[in-house]
Order: structure tokens, then C-alpha cells, then sequence
């Protein structure tokens, strides 16, 4: 690997207590090019610009996956890294549906290791700080013609966070827009995934709601997810979440809360749910409250949902399922508490 350290680091010139996330990056960034039919030679390097001309295939094609990661600092001042291994699979399953050359392990763990151990100050210690990791595969031919690129880049770029959302998630059952559909790419980290979701989501955020709920492709009748993350309902003392099919992304995060759900004797049922079976659930006082979960936003409660003329609102219980997998998902990923499942590496 070629290392190519910064002269001085930009980690001064950050406001920590007015983190915006996603909008402030690292000293370093990750790089490796796939050309003549394989991965070359990697390097670290200064973050900063990439050139390259118009007529890059991603950029006309979409030919592009990624994948979403957190880097966690204890109290030892050690960084802890959640569910690499977990990251590294979806990620390459991701590049398969999309016809771009899995990344070979070593790469991309030998990448990840080094890139956060040159920039583990910018992983801060505390409740609120996380490291947020964005590794990323990108067609990078020169070529306007509709067909797979011959050539990729894999990089990873890191970003301090802190809060993702900063107030109440108010959502609304989309009825005429589509996440995904049956035979598609749902169940991958492709980009235009995400920027297919912008527009219906900018449409209700003009309405007062923070995010949408995406239902089915055929009749808009059963919840896959929740903007972009996998949503939760508990109705009695039973978690239901929909169960995993090729439109929804089997979220690294929902499956860390499966897991510890049963562990605490929480009864978890993975299933096809409908509007109509959760807005009878609500009417009859069993939809005691609602959340969804991502590496972003860890597990996030939701305030309200509104179904045409039906508004659902939950309280804040002081046995809330969300509030308690929060507390013990990230005093795991903090070492704060003592990882049984093996799910922290350290970064050396």
C-alpha cells in the first residue's frame, strides 16, 4: 500500500459541538483502481479532489454502490470498529447486482485499518460522537455507451458525526412512489437507490413530515421501510419488523437488534405487515410505539404516521423497546459493555 500522509491536519479548524453530518471529512482518504481486469495497487492519500472527465461511465449510468459504517471511540481512547465483516459482505453483494469486481478482503480491510488508525482523532469519545465511514465503488471508464464499465475505483472516505436527526420523525405512508420493486436492486446499496427516493421525500417534507414509508410496488398495501432505514412496530410486547425480500435492504443495524431483542426476552417476529393490519393495531391500543434503525441513526423513535386521513401518534414509554436497544447497542459498540457476540474489532 502507498501512504501519502497530510503536511497538517485540518481537525482544528472543526466545531464538534456544530456537526452537521455528512458535511465534514477527514485528514485522509482510501483509494484502489480495478483496471485490466484486476485491483491494483492501493493508497492513502490527502482528502481532496478526484479529476476525471465527462465522460465517466458513472456519471451517466449510475454504476455505483456503497456502503455505511461507524467507528466508535471508549474510554480507553481506543476506536472501536462495528461489524466490519457484516459491511465488507453487503458490500461486494451489493457489486455483484450491479456487475462491478468484488473487492478482495484484504483490500478492503487493510484499507479500512490503516485509513482510521491515521485519523483516529477525528473520532471523538462521548455519547454523542461517532466516526462515520463511507467506503464506495464507482464505474470509472471513459465511455458514454449503455454497458458495465472495464474499469472501478474503490474508495473510503471518513466523517465526524454526531446526531443524525436533531428533531421529532413525523413520517407518511407513501401511496404513489416506489422504493423498489420485485426482481430490482432494493435489496442493494446502489446510488440511485437513494437519489430515486429524494423527490417523493422532498414532496413530504413540503407537507411538515421528516420522511416517508415506503410500501410495496404492486398495491402499496404492505411496509418494507422507512426513508432509509428498517422500521419496527411493537404491538403488545411483540416487535414486528418486515421481513427481509429482494426490495429491502436487510440492514446490518436490524439485525444487531434482532439479536439483542431476544436476548432480552422480547418476542421479535420478522413478517409482511400492512397498513391496514398496523392502523387496526393502533385503533385498538396494541401499536404501543414505532422506530426505525440504521447505522446512521442507530435506532431512532418515531413521533407519528399519518395514512390519508389517519394520523397515528406515539408517546415517549418509560419501558420503551426503542430507548433500552438503543442504551445497549451502543454501549457495545462503545465498550462500555461487554461484547458477547464478537461484533467490535479494535483499529490498531
Amino acid at each position: 500500500m502507498n501512504i501519502t500522509t497530510s503536511n497538517k491536519t485540518r481537525l482544528e479548524n472543526v466545531d464538534f459541538s456544530n456537526l452537521l453530518f455528512g458535511t465534514v471529512f477527514s485528514d485522509h482518504m482510501f483509494s484502489c483502481s480495478f483496471t485490466n481486469g484486476k485491483w491494483q495497487v492501493p493508497e492513502i492519500l490527502p482528502y481532496g479532489p478526484i479529476s476525471f472527465n465527462p465522460g465517466l461511465q458513472v456519471l451517466h449510468y449510475g454504476q455505483s454502490v456503497f456502503e455505511g459504517m461507524k467507528a466508535f471511540k471508549n474510554k480507553n481512547n481506543q476506536v472501536l470498529l462495528f461489524r466490519k465483516e457484516e459491511n465488507f459482505k453487503r458490500l461486494n453483494k451489493s457489486a455483484v447486482r450491479l456487475s462491478i469486481p468484488e473487492i478482495p478482503e484484504e483490500i478492503f480491510m487493510q484499507g479500512l485499518n490503516k485509513l482510521i488508525s491515521l485519523d483516529k482523532d477525528w473520532c471523538k469519545y462521548g455519547p454523542e460522537y461517532s466516526l462515520y465511514i463511507r467506503p464506495f465503488l464507482f464505474a470509472s471508464s471513459e465511455c458514454i455507451k449503455a454497458s458495465s464499465s472495464n474499469e472501478f475505483k474503490f474508495m473510503i472516505i471518513t466523517s465526524p458525526t454526531s446526531t443524525y436527526y436533531n428533531q421529532d420523525l413525523n413520517l407518511v405512508v407513501e401511496e404513489k412512489y416506489t422504493r423498489a420493486a420485485k426482481g430490482g436492486v432494493g435489496f442493494a446499496k446502489a446510488a440511485g437507490n437513494y437519489a430515486a427516493s429524494f423527490y417523493p421525500t422532498k414532496m413530504a417534507n413540503l407537507k411538515g413530515f421528516q420522511q416517508v414509508i415506503w410500501t410495496d410496488s404492486s398495491k402499496h398495501q404492505f411496509i418494507e421501510e422507512c426513508g432509509t432505514m428498517n422500521i419496527w412496530f411493537r404491538v403488545g410486547d411483540k416487535l414486528i419488523t418486515p421481513s427481509i425480500s429482494d426490495t429491502i435492504l436487510s440492514g446490518i443495524t436490524r439485525d444487531s437488534i434482532i439479536t439483542l431483542a431476544r436476548d432480552l426476552k422480547i418476542e421479535v417476529q420478522e413478517k409482511e405487515i400492512s397498513i391496514i393490519e398496523l392502523l387496526n393495531a393502533y385503533n385498538s391500543g396494541n401499536l404501543i410505539e414505532v422506530f426505525g434503525t440504521g447505522t446512521a441513526v442507530a435506532v431512532s423513535p418515531v413521533k407519528s404516521i399519518t395514512y390519508r386521513n389517519n394520523l397515528m401518534s406515539f408517546d415517549s414509554s418509560i419501558d420503551s423497546f426503542a430507548l433500552a436497544l438503543k442504551e445497549k447497542l451502543q454501549n457495545i459498540q462503545r465498550g462500555e459493555e461487554s461484547d458477547k457476540y464478537g461484533w467490535t474489532s479494535k483499529v490498531i
